[in-house]
């Protein structure tokens, strides 16, 4: 341990470790992992089954106290990776400049120790306090049995993934202070999902807003990319950056997502794309409204009636049958709670019958185009598939060409297809718009970058598809009807579900268009688009 650096363990049956105290004296290397043995000791006493609560907290003990004291060999010789997690630990002191360190362990539930890092960081004659918490997992190993800290690099710190590490320095690019369309400050207090996004933008605009770099600790991801601010030692001059959110709708996305565990909003102005909000709960890490990528189920049906339309196959008043269930390539598809009825396109498409789109095969395939034809309607007029430039990471939606059964999966959003709130949140602006505009966060002009394109809509396919989802918001069988009865006309919207495998209930998808706004959500098991997702959309629809 180096002279002068004050590091500890404290807490429970911990004891402080200070400057000058030998790590020896805490050390049950000997006594519980046999680390001193000789190899045919260590065979015979060689253990099995689940680790004891003694091994969880004696191994957790000497892990957390060898960090404490910088001993980064020591520490990762008491994990299952000792290669990656020596280095790591030895990279936490000298890479994020940890001067002072105390670490003060939970009670443990089963072979998980939660604990508080409280650490000092100082660079360059500064320091600032730092507390967060992390846990660590206590396993047997598999060919020693003794009992390790199963290393991930979560447990320096929660935010730490593969190949990242801390740092701290001079930063890379100057804060910015954003604000929205009308110049509203985004504090990330108070709009907590815009701080992945506020810190990507951060990165690729900083430069270009005219701020100053301050001293901070950051993640630096493997490829060198800075990545989260953990801690400011010294604040640099923020330059202003203008977004397209808007602040009243980003309040009520926030709001609205925080009703479920898992659930994710994006808003976008048909007439222009400028995006008007995004939310996920939970707030930090990943950004599942941009980056998602799941089965939109049968918000998809927007995107399947276009290519009817475009086909010939059926229009708005065309009478199409919707028998319970369907037989396609040996595999049979059924509506929910196998319902039928009879009527047009738009009936069909307000119940959401699935058999009445996947009938749509046959006369699809006689043209030689069934198995690629929902793609290319996709990319062609509603911008899936191309790559976008909206000033962050995205995944820009994915229709791939199908076969088989695939084939009548993917006409009611499943299969291989996948979309998040932010691409079905276009598809209906594009609806809406009569024409694709690719959503954006910042404007092009900031820095030149190409925005994607699509072909318009057909005016007759524009307006058979508004009305087609205005059924489904306002006709009496309408499955969007409930969630959007308080939003303002002109609206449509589309109901989905889609199943998971591993899900006991299906996830919840809901889009719509209300005005010169349309949001589209997403809520992991919720169930029947209208039941979870709705009322998310209609939020932040009605905030618009």
């Amino acid at each position: 341990m180096r002279s002068g650096v004050k590091v500890g363990v404290v807490g429970g049956v911990f004891a402080v470790v200070a400057s000058g105290v030998a790590y020896g004296g805490y050390n049950l290397w000997n006594g519980i992992t046999g680390g001193s043995a000789d190899v045919g000791t260590r065979a015979a006493e060689r253990r099995t089954g689940p680790v004891t609560a003694e091994e969880v907290t004696a191994t957790a003990r000497d892990f957390l106290a060898a960090w404490a004291a910088g001993e980064a060999d020591r520490a990762g010789q008491l994990t299952n990776d000792p290669v990656t997690a020596g280095p790591a630990v030895a990279a936490y002191r000298e890479g994020a400049g940890v001067s002072a360190a105390e670490i003060t362990p939970g009670a443990p539930t089963g072979a998980v120790v939660p604990f508080t890092v409280k650490a000092t960081v100082t660079y360059e004659g500064v320091s600032k306090p730092w507390t967060y918490a992390s846990k660590l997992t206590v396993v047997r190993g598999e060919s020693t049995g003794r009992p390790l800290v199963r290393w991930t690099p979560a447990v320096l710190h929660p935010k730490l993934t593969a190949g990242a590490t801390l740092r701290t320095g001079e930063a890379k690019t100057p804060p910015v202070k954003a604000v929205d369309h009308e110049g509203v400050a985004l504090p990330p207090g108070k709009y907590p999902s815009l701080v992945p996004v506020l810190d990507a933008l951060r990165q690729r605009y900083g430069a270009k807003a005219g701020g100053e770099a301050g001293v901070e600790t950051w993640i630096e991801t493997a490829d060198g990319t800075p990545g989260s601010t953990l801690l400011v030692l010294s604040a640099g001059k923020p330059g202003e950056l203008r977004t397209t959110i808007d602040a009243d709708v980003q309040a009520a996305a926030e709001k609205a997502v925080k009703e479920f565990p898992s659930a994710a909003v994006a808003a976008v102005e048909p007439s222009t794309g400028a995006i008007r909000a995004v939310a996920n709960n939970p707030a930090s890490g990943f950004n599942t409204a941009f980056q998602g990528k799941q089965a939109p189920g049968s918000t998809m049906k927007i995107v399947t009636a276009a290519m009817m339309m475009r086909y010939g196959i059926a229009g708005p008043g065309t009478a199409v049958a919707c028998p319970p269930t369907v037989r396609w390539e040996e595999q049979t598809f059924q509506n929910l709670d196998r319902f039928t009825t009879s009527g047009d396109l738009t009936n069909a498409f307000a119940r959401s019958c699935n058999t009445a789109f996947i009938k749509a095969i046959p006369p699809l395939k006689d043209k030689g185009v069934h198995d690629t034809a929902l793609g290319d309607t996709a990319r062609e007029w509603f911008g899936i598939g191309e790559v976008w430039s909206v000033g962050v990471v995205t995944e820009d939606g994915s229709v791939p060409e199908s076969a088989g059964s695939e084939t009548a999966a993917s006409y009611i959003g499943q299969g291989r297809i996948t979309m998040n709130a932010l691409n079905m949140a276009s598809v209906s602006a594009t609806v809406k718009n009569g024409g694709f505009l690719q959503p954006y966060l910042v404007p092009k002009d900031v820095d030149g970058r190409e925005f994607a394109r699509a072909e318009p809509l057909p005016g007759a396919v524009a307006e058979g598809l508004r009305g087609m989802m205005r059924a489904a918001a306002t006709a009496p069988s309408g499955t969007a009807r409930e969630a959007m009865a308080g939003v303002p006309s002109p609206k449509g919207a589309k109901t989905g579900s889609a199943e998971v495998g591993g899900q006991a209930d299906a996830n919840s998808w809901f889009t719509g268009y209300s005005g010169d706004l349309a949001a589209a959500a997403v809520v992991q098991s919720g169930g029947h688009g209208g039941d979870a997702a709705g009322p998310v959309v209609a939020a932040v629809l009605k905030a618009g």
